[in-house]
């Protein structure tokens, strides 16, 4: 059991598991309420994508250093609640014959806000809970809840849109979202209260950018990471298009689909630890990284027959090279860093991963609807292979051991 036996990591376990489940099933229900109730067009459920991360690059960082002045679970709370409050209008609109795309533009434009905060505050928070020298440990078990949604997730969240439709299948994650917030709010240990901040909230951001860019491994593992996403956004509105419109896929199959991920991301969380005790934390970085990337030149390449496993292959081996590579290098940046400095080194990273994701967002929509979902795979696919060179790069090339803070 490990850390499942103390009761206040628990609660966060929990209260994870619910989030992730409810963030997964959201994943595939928004778009498709885009897609199937309003007939959106490809390039606006590219911006659909484009307005769920674009929070990152506008309030990324000042979110961290926002973060590091409040307590942690707090801020997990009030995140959560919002979230719920702000999808539940989808379902309600929907029956009251009224939601537009622009709703969806806004309700997606909260969601992301609100994971901003979260995400910079629940990377900062579990330190407090565990000590640093059980970090592997817990976000194992973290990464593994995430990995375990992304298994259940996207299949469950197919079969609740073609048994509720799309609207009411949000309802879902609305109750994940209220069970995290009740799961946070039932941990014992209360956290310190943060110091008064002498300082002026322009001057921490800047604390914490140049923490990270003047960190000659951070700084390579944050160019590893957003290039990667750039293009994965780039490559989600024309995967979703080409299985619900070119390939005429119902909702459920498209689940059990997308589900395959998350089996691969189990697997990657079982042999994680080996993989870095063979090959060392540096290379497992990039490895993670370099090996599963080719894959994405087989998405282009399916049809609504035998082909779909290659797809199946595709989601599986990139799910584990997702998992391999979060929990090393997340554990990595937790351990370097200064506990008042957490907040705000983990939001100069999410500003600078998730920055780019709307930005492939809305040009995945709009080279899907100028060259064809499948040529805009093709693009996805080639940046996709370039991502590990920052890592590559870098002394983390060789390290075995990654230093400590």
């Amino acid at each position: 059991m490990g850390l499942l036996r103390e009761h206040d990591f628990r609660g966060l376990f929990l209260a994870d598991s619910a989030s992730q489940v409810g963030g997964q099933l959201l994943l595939l229900a928004l778009p498709l309420v885009a897609v199937s109730a309003l007939h959106a067009s490809s390039f606006e459920v590219g911006l659909l994508a484009a307005c769920q991360t674009v929070a990152f690059a506008v309030i990324g960082l000042p979110a961290g250093a926002i973060v590091d002045r409040l307590r942690k679970r707090a801020v997990l709370i009030v995140a959560d609640w919002a979230r719920a409050l702000a999808l539940a209008s989808v379902p309600a609109a929907w029956w009251l014959d009224v939601l537009t795309i622009h709703q969806l533009y806004a309700v997606a434009l909260v969601l992301g806000v609100c994971t901003v905060f979260f995400d910079a505050a629940y990377q900062s928070y579990l330190p407090h809970l565990v000590g640093r020298e059980r970090l592997v440990e817990g976000n194992s078990l973290l990464e593994g809840v995430r990995t375990v949604a992304q298994l259940g997730g996207p299949g469950l969240g197919g079969y609740l849109v073609q048994l509720l439709t799309a609207p009411f299948a949000l309802a879902v994650t609305v109750a994940g979202y209220a069970w995290s917030a009740l799961c946070l709010g039932a941990i014992r240990r209360r956290e310190p209260r943060p110091g008064r901040s002498r300082t002026h909230l322009a001057g921490e951001i800047g604390e914490g950018v140049r923490f990270v860019f003047g960190h000659r491994l951070l700084r390579r593992i944050a160019g590893c990471a957003a290039t990667a996403n750039l293009f994965a956004t780039m490559a989600q509105p024309a995967i979703l298009l080409l299985l619900a419109r070119e390939l005429g896929l119902a909702a459920g199959a498209i689940g059990l689909l997308l589900a395959t991920g998350g089996l691969g991301g189990v697997v990657g969380a079982m042999v994680n630890r080996r993989v870095a005790r063979r090959f060392g934390q540096g290379p497992t970085i990039w490895l993670a990284m370099a090996l599963p990337a080719p894959l994405m030149f087989l998405v282009p390449l399916v049809e609504a027959d035998w082909r779909l496993g290659l797809f199946v292959v595709f989601q599986f081996c990139s799910g584990a090279g997702a998992v391999v590579f979060n929990v090393t290098q997340l554990s990595f940046r937790q351990a370097i860093t200064p506990e008042p400095m957490l907040g705000r080194m983990n939001a100069t990273i999410r500003f600078l991963v998730w920055g780019t994701m709307p930005v492939g967002g809305v040009i995945g929509g709009a080279l899907s609807e100028a060259i064809g979902v499948r040529n805009a795979l093709l693009v996805a696919a080639t940046g996709t292979c370039l991502a590990f060179l920052w890592v590559f790069a870098s002394p983390l090339r060789t390290m075995r051991e990654l230093p400590a803070a």
